[in-house]
């Protein structure tokens, strides 16, 4: 079995899960070395990777939700050095909606995620680079505003427990009706969008706030960003995204959408905005963004629709 090292960085709310320790231990049998380390605090995640970076593990997992994922992700795109001298990322999906993993087709019970990471060859993948007020920040989902935005921070952690990915779902049904536009300029090379938005998405992935479809179809190893912008709503666009959300079509999201697909865009909003990257929230008026292609390599299932080899054709 091959990589012969793997840490797995677990979220600290997963540390008591059963399965996950059954299914550690289940390849720990077979020979294979995994170490597991557990983030308590801010600032764990990286900490944990900077000490696998030193230790010459080859293969790193995020065992969490998508934030999980993404602090991993970051701390190892932060490091110089091309993304095969750095150790190849898995994803272990324990997070309330999954949507990285949901999207890309990785198993949800822990035993067959680490069997896939086992059994899969790394593929190269992009990453999302947001630079705001002088910080850099990473992200390997989506990053998104307004509409979607304000459903993930105002979805209770109670009912998240309760209903898991659904509760962002019912949050995200019971602000339809006093949703409030963001006014900003929205470009790149050969676009330029400036009105109010609702909703927007910035992917690299394809879905966030458990199942909200904003960049239906992401690819995660194509060198561009999908870019879905949700204008403001008036009369019958209101029913229509309410279906968009309900029944998850894409055809009712293109009635009330801008899509397009670029390397970098530039988003400039009247007022500070709130952009959430897989689940990190960062507020400032002006954002530069772009799509770092091919900066870390991921195990994922050679079937995923994230993928260009089975995904949408899209030229580079």
């Amino acid at each position: 079995m091959s990589p012969s090292h793997w840490r797995l960085i677990l979220n600290g709310k997963s540390a008591g899960d059963d399965a996950v320790r059954e299914a550690v231990h289940a390849l720990r049998a077979r020979g294979l070395t995994l170490d597991v380390r557990v983030t308590w605090e801010a600032g764990d995640a990286a900490r944990h990777v900077g000490a696998a970076l030193e230790d010459g593990v080859d293969t790193v997992i995020a065992g969490g939700g998508d934030g999980t994922l993404k602090e991993v992700a970051a701390a190892l795109a932060a490091h110089d050095g091309e993304a095969e001298a750095l150790p190849s990322l898995g994803l272990l999906p324990l997070g309330t909606a999954n949507d990285f993993a949901t999207a890309a087709g990785l198993p949800d019970e822990p035993a067959p995620a680490l069997e896939l990471i086992a059994a899969q060859a790394p593929r190269p993948i992009d990453l999302i680079r947001v630079r705001a007020d002088g910080a850099e920040h990473w992200c390997v989902n989506l990053g998104s505003g307004g509409f979607g935005t304000q459903v993930t921070v105002e979805t209770h952690e109670g009912l998240k427990k309760v209903l898991g990915g659904l509760a962002y779902f019912v949050t995200g049904l019971s602000r339809i009706g006093r949703i409030e536009p963001i006014q900003a300029r929205i470009h790149g090379a050969g676009f330029d969008w400036t009105g109010g938005f609702i909703a927007l998405g910035v992917g690299n992935g394809r879905q966030a706030g458990g199942g909200q479809a904003l960049c239906p179809d992401a690819l995660i190893d194509d060198g561009r960003l999908d870019i879905t912008v949700v204008r403001e709503l008036e009369g019958e666009l209101v029913a229509t995204l309410r279906t968009a959300l309900t029944e998850g079509k894409v055809a009712a999201l293109d009635q009330v959408a801008v899509r397009t697909r670029l390397p970098a865009v530039t988003i400039d909003a009247v007022a500070p905005m709130t952009l959430n990257l897989d689940g990190e929230p960062v507020i400032a008026r002006h954002f530069e963004i772009d799509c770092v292609p091919d900066r870390l390599r991921m195990h994922l299932p050679s079937d995923s629709v994230l993928l260009r080899a089975t995904g949408a054709a899209v030229s580079r």
